[in-house]
């Protein structure tokens, strides 16, 4: 799948594409936007501008194949995009890569109509990408579900199945929001240890969580399950994705069927989809199973996706508190990992998803569950890094953090790099912890 869009040598008439960006015309990542004020439209992310598709349209630059996915993605949602698959993806990506390119054929007529063409992003509303009909969050990273294990359960970190099954729950599609917002600190039933019953408040510890959003495209029919040998076809794309999780209400409710408030407060999402078109440069193998581990099971085991299914994508975490914004300081980096460090690939998740006969749509979302490395420093969530809150972080300004404080903003970014191909992004995910409501 890797073509003539991926050339590093390939450049843009729009100059902000060609120097240090998360969005060269190599990546072209697909949204929704408001031009200053206007209304909700499809665009494509270049540099620090947005290519709206619309007017492309109008200005007749599609035809064809190119023509049909442009409208089908021009709209106030990317859902009959994702729905089109992988070749009106593609068809689309070579037509806005030839418009954007600086030796394009048309680039000379092109250049003329620009102001028509690109709005500056920094004076764009941008909005969720997709309509999400269901939300899933997986739990496929291992290390993070070790650590996390250790601590509440010393003795038995991974449950039996962990290994044999993609640990996953159905979370809540509703209260998926796009990156920037504020996150409200949840009121919630806790039960710390030393307490003999549970009360009611504000959540104490307040966490992030660094995850991988997956984006599905064409779906399945209900009662007809997807191979794994095709389930990366029903993948469209990846994004960042913040499950915040209220660590002491978890606790508490989890036992025995799982998360619930604790999860559905809000779900963060970077707002750009970084297509698999875009990601065939940074496709490498699933990194081998330690010695001892099970094979997957026959409906997970393919050999071209054990191949090339995993993504070189390095992630970090940054978090901005009150203190260091008010002194002008930049975000400090907490951590940084790889969705490499995953136990699953993707497409294992999408065919277990519909092993049973559940049927996926188009715009449906995933969350590979946090990607947490072993190393120091690649701690997907404070849980791990704190230990439970037991050793707390300590920020270059003196402050310290157990978990998250009113006020603090985590950010998260992610980029994918490879020798003799033009480096992406994937934009950010930022999300601000404001106060509790206060109830009677």
């Amino acid at each position: 799948m890797i073509d003539e869009t991926h050339a590093a040598g390939r450049a843009s008439w729009v100059t902000s594409a060609n120097g240090h960006t998360m969005f060269p015309i190599q990546n072209l990542p697909l949204g929704v936007f408001s031009p200053d004020g206007g209304s909700a439209r499809g665009g494509v992310a270049i540099g620090d501008r947005i290519l709206d598709l619309g007017s492309a349209l109008e200005a007749g630059l599609f035809s064809g194949a190119a023509r049909d996915a442009a409208e089908a993605a021009s709209g106030r949602t990317l859902n009959a995009l994702l729905e089109a698959g992988p070749a009106a993806r593609q068809a689309l990506r070579r037509r806005v890569s030839d418009i954007l390119d600086a030796k394009g054929a048309d680039a000379a007529k092109i250049e003329t109509i620009a102001g028509r063409l690109l709005h500056d992003a920094d004076r764009c509303v941008i909005h969720l990408p997709a309509r999400v009909g269901n939300f899933t969050d997986f739990f496929a990273g291992i290390h993070h579900a070790h650590t996390a294990g250790t601590i509440s359960r010393p003795e038995n970190p991974l449950m039996p199945n962990y290994k044999y099954v993609p640990v996953a729950y159905h979370s809540r599609a509703s209260s998926v929001r796009v990156s920037g917002g504020l996150v409200r600190r949840p009121n919630g039933q806790r039960k710390p240890p030393e307490q003999d019953a549970p009360d009611f408040g504000p959540c104490r510890n307040l966490d992030y969580e660094m995850e991988l959003g997956v984006w599905i495209g064409p779906g399945n029919e209900i009662g007809s399950p997807i191979p794994i040998a095709e389930a990366s076809r029903h993948v469209a794309g990846f994004c960042l994705l913040n499950d915040w999780s209220a660590r002491d209400i978890q606790a508490w409710e989890s036992q025995p069927l799982g998360p619930f408030l604790a999860k559905s407060l809000s779900t963060f999402v970077s707002p750009w989809i970084v297509t698999t078109e875009a990601l065939a440069p940074f496709r490498i193998a699933q990194p081998p199973r330690p010695a001892g581990d099970p094979a997957p099971l026959r409906h997970l085991n393919d050999a071209a996706d054990q191949a090339d299914g995993c993504f070189d994508i390095g992630l970090e975490v940054l978090l901005l508190t009150p203190k260091m914004r008010a002194a002008g300081a930049a975000p400090h980096v907490l951590s940084r990992s790889n969705a490499s460090m995953l136990y699953w690939t993707v497409a294992q998740m999408v065919a277990h998803h519909t092993s049973n006969g559940c049927n996926l749509q188009p715009g449906d979302l995933f969350g590979s569950g946090t990607v947490s490395g072993t190393a120091p420093g690649s701690a997907g969530c404070l849980l791990e890094m704190t230990r439970g809150g037991r050793n707390p972080v300590s920020l270059p300004n003196g402050e310290t953090r157990t978990y998250l404080l009113d006020g603090d903003e985590v950010v998260f970014r992610a980029t994918c790099r490879r020798d003799g191909y033009a480096s992406i992004g994937f934009g950010e995910c930022r999300g601000t912890v404001t106060e509790a409501l206060t109830l009677g």
